[in-house]
């Protein structure tokens, strides 16, 4: 019972100890409570070899009496057994004083602990108001440099987003004037393109009809020409032949008599050879007319590429012209943009204000966590300076 009253007694003092107090007090009475178990033991194994010493008086005073009657060699052992006796005696005297100061000691030792236990406790109160004023007064100080950080912050987001607001207008202005420009120049360099490929499509194209007009009557009157100039010297040809056949043998006949008659034919043979020259210039000629209205059928099918590339720079136009009203209607969606946004950071400036003003009132909570605060409070929306809208779309 003894050894579970202490046991019980070494538990509360551990959960005691758990307490936030001087670790240094406690582990003196520690070490000194630590030694009552052991005292406790050793009582428990005196107090046994006691119990055993006096079963064995028992037993020895039974055989004294069972051999009372036996040889005198059980004197002797009598003699010795008394002598064991008395040994047991003063072990069990010393083994009784040695418990009671043990138990004096314990009695000491529980007073000594329950008095440290007293002051300890007294120490932990003193410790934990010290420490409740010590965070109190350390609170307060961070509450008032961190309102004061907070009206700084908040005057240098003030600030910087109101050169932000400016800046973004600035840059939107300027983004807008040079929208303007770009587009001015564009529309003008669209213009006069589409009017220089008009006027050089234009002027090639009459060129082109003036230059195939001119060549075809040409072409046609050669044509006509040197067809009529050689069905003519192609009817002669055979005119020609068949008078020679006809009046070949009254000619051999009638001039047999001249002298001359060699000369004659050969001058014949020479203006028949004259007359096949000129029938193969004209045949040349047909061939070259032949080449040249091959070369008119080229230029008939030119003429239809050129028709192709007409519809082609016309479609081009259109497509130019669909381009500017594209640019015409992101100019006007731009401008929309532009005023939504500056009624956005109008509306911002006031959340501005309206918020500094809350803070300077003193309507925002003193304990507000840095955490909470407006100024680590990420400004979302679509007018925010951090996240500013991209016109380059």
């Amino acid at each position: 019972m003894y050894y579970q009253h202490q046991k019980s007694n070494h538990i509360s003092i551990k959960v005691f100890i758990s307490s936030p107090i001087t670790h240094s007090c406690v582990s003196c009475c520690l070490l000194q409570l630590k030694s009552v178990p052991r005292l406790s033991h050793s009582f428990d194994r005196y107090h046994g070899a006691a119990g055993v010493c006096k079963k064995s008086i028992r037993t020895v005073n039974l055989s004294f009496c069972v051999c009372a009657f036996q040889s005198e060699s059980a004197i002797v052992k009598e003699r010795e057994l008394s002598l064991e006796l008395a040994r047991i005696r003063d072990e069990v005297a010393f083994s009784v004083a040695h418990w009671e100061q043990l138990q004096r000691e314990k009695e000491e030792v529980e007073r000594r602990f329950e008095a440290e236990l007293q002051g300890l406790r007294a120490q932990q109160r003193r410790e934990l108001r010290a420490l409740e004023e010590r965070l109190r007064a350390r609170h307060r100080a961070e509450t008032g440099s961190l309102r004061a950080e907070q009206r700084a912050e908040l005057e240098e987001l003030r600030a910087r987003q109101q050169d932000q607001v400016e800046n973004h207008e600035a840059s939107l202005m300027e983004i807008e004037t040079t929208h303007n420009d770009t587009l001015a120049t564009l529309q003008e360099e669209h213009a006069r393109t589409v009017k220089n490929l008009k006027m050089a499509h234009e002027q090639q194209r009459r060129s082109l009809e003036e230059d195939f007009e001119k060549i075809r009557l040409s072409l046609q009157d050669q044509v006509d020409t040197l067809t009529f100039q050689n069905r003519s010297l192609r009817d002669r040809a055979k005119r020609f032949e068949e008078a020679l056949r006809r009046s070949t043998d009254e000619q051999i006949d009638a001039l047999a008599p001249y002298k001359h008659i060699e000369e004659d034919l050969k001058s014949l043979k020479e203006v028949l050879e004259m007359k096949n020259q000129q029938i193969h210039q004209q045949d040349l000629k047909i061939t070259e007319l032949e080449k040249i209205a091959e070369k008119n059928v080229y230029l008939e099918e030119r003429v239809q590429v050129l028709q192709q590339q007409n519809e082609d720079l016309k479609e081009r136009i259109d497509k130019n012209l669909a381009v500017s009203r594209q640019l015409s209607e992101e100019n006007a969606n731009l401008q929309v943009n532009v005023e939504k946004e500056s009624n956005e950071k109008k509306r911002l400036s006031r959340n501005n204000e309206e918020l500094l003003w809350r803070l300077q009132t003193g309507e925002l909570s003193p304990r507000m966590s840095p955490s909470s605060s407006p100024i680590h409070r990420p400004v979302s929306g679509p007018g925010s300076p951090a996240r500013p809208h991209s016109y380059h779309q």
